[in-house]
């Protein structure tokens, strides 16, 4: 049975991101009528920080880990199970100060485990979460793409590829909603604004 992970960021509920998450979802189920879906709302279940005694814990060996030490961990562990359960993830991504909301910054650092989603060896650091497919929905107020003139400020796409990339995800597809501020100003129905990122959005679920 085909999974999909659905992550949403953003903690508006009208937000673009997530409607476009929601309709790959729609579009998703289509093409998988026998798929599951697991949804994981980091605005309603925000990560803690890492502090030092979590990291300590990370640290101990599994065998050797007291059961404080696992419950600080099982969140974490809770997380990562999501990920190695899903054959794919759709993740909504709405572009804070050019990068990722910091919800999304925060299950990144759970999820970011040696041992778990990464190990390394002589021959440098393997991904393990291989043969997986992610789709990145992204919603900026501004334009960012290449060749505009703040094309060079979008830092998230180079940053979540890197960081899918050595977790072993390599398969990403990024869907971009850019320039929301027209829609926002009342320049361009929502409608209107949506629908090139929705055909999008429908051609990568199919």
């Amino acid at each position: 049975m085909p999974t999909l992970l659905q992550i949403n960021s953003s903690p508006l509920e009208t937000s673009i991101s997530r409607e476009l998450t929601g309709e790959y979802v729609t579009a998703w189920k289509a093409a998988h009528p026998d798929g599951r879906v697991i949804s994981r709302d980091l605005a309603v279940t925000i990560p803690q920080p890492l502090n030092a005694v979590w990291i300590s814990a990370n640290f101990t060996p599994a065998a050797s880990r007291s059961e404080e030490q696992k419950q600080l961990l099982a969140f974490s562990d809770e997380l990562i199970g999501e990920l190695e359960a899903a054959d794919e993830y759709v993740i909504g991504v709405a572009m804070h100060n050019f990068s990722i909301p910091s919800t999304l910054k925060l299950w990144i650092d759970q999820i970011a485990r040696g041992g778990r989603t990464f190990s390394y060896s002589s021959a440098g650091p393997k991904g393990l979460l291989e043969g997986k497919k992610a789709t990145v929905v992204v919603a900026s107020g501004g334009v960012y793409e290449p060749g505009t003139p703040t094309g060079g400020f979008n830092f998230v796409e180079p940053y979540l590829r890197a960081v899918l990339g050595f977790l072993g995800v390599t398969d990403v597809t990024f869907v971009t909603a850019s320039g929301a501020a027209k829609m926002m100003s009342g320049a361009v129905d929502r409608a209107t604004f949506l629908q090139p990122a929705l055909e999008r959005i429908r051609a990568a679920a199919a």
